[in-house]
């Protein structure tokens, strides 16, 4: 629990903690019986709470007018030393004005000896004051059915003796004329008292009108500022969606001329395409007359192949005709060959007798 009280110390300045605060050391939470016995309850364990407000440590007691207000904002509760120095000057201020009115206030004489001082009784009746109180024992029987008497004034029994005093005329003071410079004295500090209070209260009441007409101002300008921001942002997100906008449309631009001119070439080379398409099917045979197709696919595989085997059938004679007669030839080769060796034999015979037997001349 914080007040907004301000806590001085003895030289006037601020404490360390502009605000009032409590705290209490942290102990573990205790397992509580759910009936416990009040003459068996331990004080640490079960801590006597607070049954009245005015012995409450928590709560700060004074003057409301002294009370540090509390500030308009969470953003200004930054301490600003200015402010503490303004508290300053206006504590020592305020310690010297109850300085000096502490000086001038008339104060009854004081004793120095204590032992001087009497107890003097100023009832209006007097009684003797004894250590010891008389006590006396009375009886008495009362008549059945008797209408109570009205009770009558108290007035309690002559104690002690009476001792007299005589005092002339004006050996004491007169009260009327003794009382006025006190009554004066009371009265004006009073009134001072209150006009300060006055004056404070209005001090406070246009610090808290000016503290008012600057938050208002400033809230205004904050206003101002957060409404700037949003103008500010607001054009910048204009900007971004209009430069995504000529983005998109450049992009889309670019395209549509892209599409145009491969349109163009697509046009200007399907132009020779088709043409050169039929020239290639047609040269690759994909278009074809049926009677050429049949003649080239049907007759003539037909016909080459009896071509091909009437001339095989032709060659296959021939090779058996030169088969034939190179075994004809080679025979009468051979043949000649021996008929040769024999002729040859023959002459060297024939010759070999020439040799043995020459014949003469007739």
């Amino acid at each position: 629990m914080t007040t907004g009280s301000v806590i001085f110390t003895s030289n006037g300045a601020p404490a360390a903690s502009s605000t009032y605060s409590y705290s209490t050391r942290p102990r573990v939470v205790p397992s509580r019986k759910r009936f416990p016995d009040p003459t068996t309850i331990d004080r640490d364990e079960y801590p006597v709470g607070y049954g009245n407000l005015m012995y409450d440590r928590r709560v700060v007691r004074g003057n409301t007018y002294s009370l540090h207000s509390l500030p308009w904002c969470p953003a200004e509760t930054e301490t600003d030393p200015v402010e503490i120095q303004k508290k300053r000057e206006a504590h020592r201020k305020m310690l010297a004005r109850k300085r000096a009115k502490e000086e001038s206030e008339i104060h009854a004489p004081q004793v120095e000896v204590p032992q001087l001082r009497t107890d003097v009784q100023t009832e209006l009746y007097l009684e003797e004051i004894a250590d010891r109180i008389i006590e006396v024992d009375m009886e008495c029987q009362t008549d059945a059915f008797l209408a109570r008497p009205d009770s009558p004034l108290f007035v309690p029994s002559k104690t002690g003796a009476d001792v007299a005093t005589q005092i002339e005329e004006g050996e004491l003071f007169d009260f009327d004329i003794e009382v006025r410079p006190m009554l004066e004295v009371l009265v004006g500090k009073t009134l001072e008292q209150a006009l300060l209070e006055v004056t404070e209260e209005e001090e406070l009441a246009n610090l808290q009108g000016h503290q008012f007409g600057y938050h208002e101002l400033r809230n205004a300008e904050l206003a101002e500022v957060q409404r700037l921001e949003q103008q500010e942002l607001r054009r910048k997100e204009e900007k971004e969606r209009r430069k995504a906008q000529q983005v998109t449309t450049n992009t889309k631009s670019a395209e549509v001329k892209q599409r145009i001119s491969s349109r163009a070439f697509s046009l200007q080379y399907l132009s020779n395409l088709i043409p050169s398409v039929f020239n290639d099917l047609h040269n690759k045979g994909f278009f074809f007359d049926i009677t050429e197709r049949d003649i080239e696919k049907e007759f003539l595989p037909y016909l080459m192949g009896r071509v091909v085997k009437r001339i095989s059938s032709n060659q296959l004679g021939r090779i058996m005709t030169d088969g034939l007669i190179n075994d004809v030839v080679g025979k009468r080769l051979k043949d000649f060959a021996e008929i040769q060796s024999i002729r040859r034999q023959l002459r060297r015979q024939k010759s070999g007798r020439n040799a043995r037997y020459p014949t003469t001349g007739n």
